[in-house]
C-alpha cells in the first residue's frame, strides 16, 4: 500500500509517499517568513500552506514515481486550526477524487512512530520521548494506538524553551539549531543553571531555566554567550534523559525512541546513545522536525489494521496522545 502523507500543522509544508519498501519521497518546504517575527505567526502559516501546499503534493507524487497513491493520511491535530484546515481539506479532496481511503492522522503519533521508519526499528513496548517547541512528553508505547503518558511539561516544551534563551541571547529564529551550534565552542559547567524539578510530581519544567538565563544574562552581561548555550543545553538534557532512565527502571522497558524537532539536538542524541542498558531508536535529523513521512507511515499503520476515516473528521488544536485508541 503506497500512502500519500500531508503534514501541515505549524509551519513546514510536507508531503511524503511511503511504501512497504520504505519512504519513496519525501518533499518539505519549510517556511521563512516567521524568522522576523521570532516565532510562528499562525495567519502567515496557514498562507503559506495554501500557496505551496499543491506543488509540494505533486512534487512528492512525482518523485515517488506514481500518479495517485492507494490512500491519503493527513495531520488532523494537535496543531494551529488554520494551518492543519489548509492539509487536512486538501487530503480529503483528493482522496475522494482518486477514489482512495483517507485516514486522519495524530500528529504527535506521527513524531512517536517516526523511529519505526528506520532500520532497526523499535519493536512495542518502547519508552517514546517526543520533544519540540510545542510538545514535551514522555510516553509508554505499548501497542499502535496504545500509549500510556509517563510526564510532561508543566509549562514551556523544551524546544520553547530554546526559541527563548535563543532570544535572549540575540541569535535569531529558530532557536533550536542555533544553540546547539554555539553551546559546541562552550563549556557547560561554565554557568550555574537550575535542573528544575516539580514538587510531588516527575513531571518536567523549563519555564524557571529559561528565566533562570534571561536573569543571569542581566546580571553578568560579560558572560560568554556560547558558555551560556552549552549551560542551558546540558541543563535541558540532563532533566530530560533523567527522567527517561526513572521511567525505564519503573517499566522494565529499555527501548528508547526520540523524536521531534529537539531530538535533532546533537548533545541530546549523544547523551541518549551514551546511556547504559538502555537501546536507542533515532530517526535521521531531517525526520525530526515536521515532515509528510511520519504522517504517512502512522496513517498506513492504522490502514492496515482496518481503519477508516470519514470526510466529517475535522481539524483539531489539541488531542493529546494519550486519548487514542488501538485500531477498531
Amino acid at each position: 500500500m503506497r500512502v500519500l502523507g500531508i503534514e501541515t500543522s505549524c509551519d513546514e509544508t510536507a508531503a511524503s509517499v511511503v511504501s512497504a519498501d520504505g519512504v519513496l519521497s519525501d518533499v518539505v518546504y519549510t517556511q521563512t517568513v516567521h524568522a522576523a517575527y521570532l516565532g510562528v505567526v499562525p495567519e502567515l502559516a496557514s498562507r503559506a500552506h495554501a500557496e505551496k501546499l499543491a506543488s509540494v503534493v505533486q512534487d512528492a507524487l512525482d518523485k515517488a514515481g506514481i500518479e495517485k497513491p492507494d490512500a491519503v493520511a493527513a495531520t488532523s491535530g494537535p496543531g494551529l486550526i488554520g494551518a492543519v484546515l489548509v492539509g487536512l481539506s486538501m487530503a480529503k479532496g483528493l482522496a475522494l477524487g482518486w477514489g482512495v481511503p483517507f485516514i486522519g492522522v495524530n500528529h504527535l503519533e506521527g513524531h512517536l512512530l517516526s523511529p519505526m521508519l528506520e532500520d532497526p526499528a523499535p519493536e512495542f513496548p518502547f519508552l517514546g520521548l517526543v520533544v519540540s517547541g510545542g510538545h514535551t512528553t514522555l510516553y509508554l508505547a505499548k501497542s499502535l494506538g496504545d500509549y500510556e503518558e509517563i510526564a510532561s511539561t508543566v509549562d514551556d516544551a523544551a524546544g520553547e524553551a530554546y526559541d527563548k534563551t535563543a532570544r535572549v541571547l540575540g541569535l535569531g529564529y529558530p532557536g533550536g539549531p542555533l544553540i546547539d551550534r554555539l553551546a559546541q565552542r562552550g563549556d557547560p559547567l561554565a554557568i550555574p543553571l537550575p535542573r528544575p524539578k516539580v514538587k510531588g510530581s516527575q513531571d518536567w519544567s523549563f519555564s524557571g531555566l529559561k528565566t533562570a538565563v534571561r536573569q543571569r544574562h542581566q546580571k553578568f552581561p560579560g558572560d560568554k554567550p556560547e558558555d551560556i548555550a552549552a549551560s542551558f543545553q546540558r541543563a535541558v538534557v540532563e532533566v530530560l534523559l533523567q527522567r527517561v532512565r526513572v521511567a525505564a527502571k519503573e517499566t522494565g522497558v529499555t527501548r528508547l525512541a526520540l523524536a521531534g524537532g529537539v531530538a535533532a539536538n546533537s548533545e541530546l542524541r549523544a547523551a541518549a546513545q551514551a546511556m547504559k542498558g538502555i537501546q536507542v531508536f533515532l530517526p535521521p535529523r531531517s525526520r525530526c522536525t515536521d515532515n509528510g513521512a511520519m504522517i504517512a507511515h502512522a496513517g498506513r499503520l492504522r490502514l492496515l489494521a482496518g481503519q477508516r476515516d470519514g470526510p466529517g473528521i475535522g481539524a483539531r488544536s489539541n488531542w493529546p496522545l494519550h486519548s487514542l485508541r488501538p485500531p477498531a
